[in-house]
């Protein structure tokens, strides 16, 4: 009779002990992972908080702080540990970062460290002058309103960009955007002109090109047009207007442009006497042929698209209703338009409007 040899036997008892023994300092291994890594470690009671770094203080001062604020101490002391051993305090990254109640200590590093900011959505809508633009998003960015401006008010810094001071304006295409909260002025202005450069696609351009007109000339007209009306539906009758005046070689006589040259956009009806004053403008519309050297405003997609694809029209005039509407009267001679413009002058005229 052959039996098992003894220490066979306690071998087997050894390994399936062993095997007990892994399996628990595994899961043991596991739960400290958990606590120490995984738990939620935020000690805030707010849904969310935002953790600013500004570039001039991207460093240990200043983050530290910070940090001990708003998690728990012993996923701080995680946290240390962490920022040591990547050597993160060498290289913190400025920058906005939102970080929400209940995150892991890990999750709090691994945002900061991998510097995964959280964009900020910037809408921009009509804009008249470089200081109305670098007003809005000084307010929104960490650069300053000041940065901003010094920045597209400087012929020279525009034109390592390839851009022309007038032409500044018509690169600012209306629309949402989501851009990091440090982001400099000139890469805010590189991520505009990119934005346009999209915008301008070969449709539009080959638009563009049937009216024989640039990019530039097309945002201009679309600019007086956006400031004409709101009504998108007359926005394209508007455009033929301007259009139909170019190719006679008329003056423009656009009032937008008149209160533009004498930077009063409060003016409810322009006179004689704004367009004398402003004449040696080469924005005045009246004293000017052609178009004026750019936009006078940062022009909708809507008033853009309806100067390339304007109704062919014979109008060459157009006036205000006189009953306030903001709709327009159309016509195609002057006779038509002073019996238009004399309703619209009375109209002033009973509410006492100069």
């Amino acid at each position: 009779m052959v039996t098992t040899p003894p220490k066979k036997a306690a071998k087997k008892r050894t390994n399936y002990w062993g095997s007990i023994m892994l399996v628990l300092l595994s899961f043991l291994f596991a739960i400290f992972f958990y606590v120490i890594f995984l738990r939620p470690a935020t000690k805030f009671k707010t849904d969310e908080i935002t953790i600013l770094i500004p570039t001039a203080k991207a460093n240990k001062a200043y983050l530290k702080p910070i940090i001990k604020e708003n998690i728990h101490s012993v996923h701080f002391t995680t946290f240390l540990a962490l920022a040591e051993w990547f050597g993160y305090w060498d290289k913190i990254k400025p920058g906005k970062y939102l970080i929400e109640k209940g995150t892991s200590v890990f999750g709090v590093f691994r945002k900061l460290y991998n510097g995964r900011q959280t964009p900020i959505k910037i809408v921009l809508n009509k804009f008249r002058t470089k200081k109305d633009l670098s007003l809005y998003i000084g307010g929104k960015l960490e650069c300053s309103t000041n940065d901003i401006y010094k920045f597209i008010n400087s012929e020279d810094s525009l034109k390592t960009l390839g851009i022309g001071n007038y032409e500044f304006i018509s690169i600012i295409i209306p629309n949402t955007y989501e851009i990091y909260w440090n982001t400099s002025p000139r890469e805010f202005i590189e991520r505009m002109q990119n934005e346009s450069n999209d915008f301008w696609n070969n449709e539009r351009l080959e638009k563009a090109k049937n009216l024989n007109l640039s990019k530039l000339e097309v945002s201009t007209i679309a600019s007086i047009v956006e400031e004409e009306t709101n009504d998108i539906k007359e926005k394209p009758l508007i455009a033929s207007v301007y259009l139909n005046r170019l190719k006679k070689n008329m003056p423009l006589g656009a009032d937008p442009t008149i209160k533009f040259a004498v930077a009063d956009f409060s003016i409810r009806r322009v006179t004689l006497k704004h367009i004398n004053t402003s004449k040696s403008s080469p924005f005045n519309t009246y004293k000017n042929k052609g178009l004026p050297p750019g936009p006078i405003c940062t022009p909708s997609i809507a008033s853009i698209d309806a100067v390339l694809d304007a109704e062919e029209t014979t109008y060459l005039f157009f006036c205000a209703k006189a009953d306030f509407s903001g709709s327009h009267s159309f016509a195609s001679t002057a006779e038509e338009h002073f019996a238009n413009a004399k309703k619209y002058r009375k109209a002033l005229d009973s509410l006492k409007i100069h």
